[in-house]
């Protein structure tokens, strides 16, 4: 299906959406190392463990509310008050004011107007495209996202540190003005039915919502393939989710000023700051060219062994990164990492439906997500850890973290592997 086949709602979402994404990249990756600076390392990871909760919980309210007033209506609103978060950040970092803690209170909440969008704009997808074209469009979508990941951090790994209060300004403007596009071209796409339903007031109230999706999560402790599949996820968490945390905080402390190119007499020189900006860069660059193709490759061998080395390699780039204060090394350290992170991304949705009874499948998707609410809100206790261990210990507790994983994998293999012979 071509984007000019789709609805206009979509194509306004995927332009507008990808210069929110790109402004609130320019910001994002650099955050750990501005709450490491003003607040120390140990305060700094609880600060965030708890704005991850903050999220989590507008996440459990976010497909609710999409349901209850309309995907339109969460997107707009959702658009809106984040760019009045981010209004706020900018005060809290401008010529007339700097204060970290309201900084906190205005990140917490641009993440929670983040977890409200999400829900929705997912959502209208699936209402207006057919099932068999949704892969492609969610497709797109990703690759936006990842192309906005490689530009932003390149772009913000000057403006955040030299041009704060104009680039959290600018972010403001752009939420705004998405908000504005979305609301004067895109269109309801919530059915009549449900809009019916809720008119009656035959759905359940908001407390009925929440406890349905915690039930719904209580279904890992019914099957436990799905059980050891989520534990496992939890814990490589752990080392994928350090690519916005101990890393940047890592090469800030490590490279101070560092030549990685002389030539024809010109040095190129990289800090901590811009080097991180490079290797977040490269990730997403690779991760925006590559991903269908190692996802293809990587359904040539079975899922036990590719799950497990994926988390072996997750494991190998912990224990680079802290062998060397060299920039190539660390370079050398993303490649493992992405590579890590490409060998599973395609094949983890596929085995969770397989998983799945046809009647539960939307059940173990929605168990599926703890695997990252969890590890969310898990992992910015490395930053901390840092200043009790030392980095180089961090990394080898992430690293083993992932082998652990690894591990977990193949015990849950061998009992999914089991029941596939007791059910012939």
């Amino acid at each position: 299906m071509k984007i000019r086949d789709w609805n206009r709602s979509l194509k306004v979402r995927l332009v507008g959406e990808f210069f929110m994404n790109t402004s609130f990249w320019m910001v994002f990756p650099f955050l750990a190392i501005y709450f490491a600076e003003e607040f120390g390392k140990g305060m700094a990871g609880l600060l965030l463990i708890v704005s991850q909760m903050f999220s989590v919980a507008a996440n459990l309210f976010g497909g609710y509310f999409a349901d209850r007033f309309g995907r339109k209506r969460m997107l707009v609103s959702a658009a809106v008050a984040q760019g009045f978060a981010f209004l706020l950040f900018a005060m809290a970092n401008s010529p007339w004011l700097s204060s970290p803690e309201l900084s906190f209170v205005a990140f917490t909440l641009a993440g929670m107007c983040g977890s409200l969008y999400w829900p929705a704009s997912q959502a209208m997808i699936a209402d207006v495209i057919p099932e068999k074209y949704r892969s492609d469009v969610f497709a797109v979508f990703y690759t936006t996202l990842n192309i906005a990941v490689v530009i932003g951090p390149l772009f913000g790994a000057v403006l955040f540190f030299s041009y704060r209060f104009e680039l959290l300004l600018a972010v403001a403007v752009i939420s705004m003005l998405l908000g504005l596009l979305l609301r004067l071209y895109t269109e309801e796409t919530l059915s009549a039915a449900v809009m019916d339903k809720w008119k009656e007031g035959n759905a359940t109230g908001w407390r009925g919502a929440v406890l349905t999706q915690v039930k719904d999560y209580g279904i890992i402790l019914k099957d436990r393939v799905f059980l050891l599949f989520v534990v496992a996820g939890v814990m490589g968490a752990q080392t994928f989710m350090q690519l916005d945390l101990v890393i940047p905080v890592y090469l800030k402390e490590t490279i101070d000023r560092q030549t990685i190119l002389d030539f024809l007499g010109r040095e190129w020189s990289v800090t901590g700051e811009t080097s991180f900006g490079i290797l977040l860069a490269q990730n997403g660059l690779i991760v925006a060219l590559l991903t269908v193709v190692i996802t293809r490759w990587m359904t040539k061998f079975p899922e036990k062994w590719v799950f497990f080395f994926s988390a072996m390699l997750f494991g190998l780039s912990m224990a680079i990164f802290p062998m060397t204060s060299w920039f190539w090394m660390f370079f050398v350290a993303m490649g493992v990492f992405t590579f890590a992170e490409l060998m599973i991304v395609g094949l983890q949705q596929s085995f969770i439906s397989k998983l799945a009874p046809e009647s539960m499948r939307g059940q173990y998707f929605a168990a599926a997500s703890l695997r990252y609410t969890i590890g969310r809100m898990i992992a910015p206790i490395s930053i901390p850890m840092t200043a009790w261990f030392g980095f180089g210990w961090t990394f080898i507790i992430l690293g083993t973290f992932a082998v652990l994983s690894g591990f977990v994998y193949l015990w849950m293999f061998h009992l999914y592997e089991k029941r596939a012979v007791a059910s012939v």
